[in-house]
């Protein structure tokens, strides 16, 4: 087994009891990506997963073969996360379309802050199944996401983050 297949199995097991044992929070957007990804986990790639073991061990048998064990590898990783994503979409709490009247960041939020420094951002609040803070989709669990919780536009706040504190005025809520 490669390394980077058996760590990310490791990973995929991990998180899987992790979700197992509590709800998920997924936007609807969210929750439509990991259900076309099961989908696609399902119908297409196990087959071709399935295909690429068959055309390995009948080219070099089963045993000392690295074209077969990798195929193996492949073949765990993604029955694992097909295991996973059916776990998290069976404990999905799926954000509300309506919104809070009283203009109140929350969960599916989309949210538009200024930094002290006056660099403008744009968050999205998520489940911590679907962040991806690079994309600007940031977890409610994650210390800017918790800090937005509830806040209202015209907010100013104090993140604590590992690289400092960051100050935040909150100028925009969709």
């Amino acid at each position: 087994m490669s390394y980077r297949v058996a760590v990310a199995s490791q990973l995929f097991r991990y998180w899987g009891q992790r979700m197992a044992q509590r709800e998920v929070y997924l936007t609807s957007e969210g929750q439509e990506n990991l259900e076309k990804e099961l989908d696609h986990l399902m119908t297409v790639r196990r087959k071709e997963v399935a295909s690429q073991i068959h055309k390995a061990s009948e080219t070099g048998g089963t045993v000392d073969n690295a074209e077969y064990e990798e195929a193996k590898n492949e073949q765990a990783f993604v029955e694992g996360r097909i295991s996973d994503l059916e776990n998290i979409l069976s404990n999905a709490v799926v954000a509300s379309k309506a919104k809070s009247s009283k203009g109140a960041v929350q969960f599916g939020s989309s949210v538009t802050v200024v930094t002290d420094g006056g660099t403008k951002k744009l968050y999205k609040v998520v489940g911590s199944a679907e962040a991806a803070p690079l994309e600007g989709k940031i977890s409610l669990e994650s210390p800017v996401g918790s800090a937005l919780m509830g806040r209202k536009v015209g907010d100013t706040i104090d993140v604590e983050t590992p690289s400092g504190v960051v100050n935040l005025t909150i100028k925009k809520i969709k």
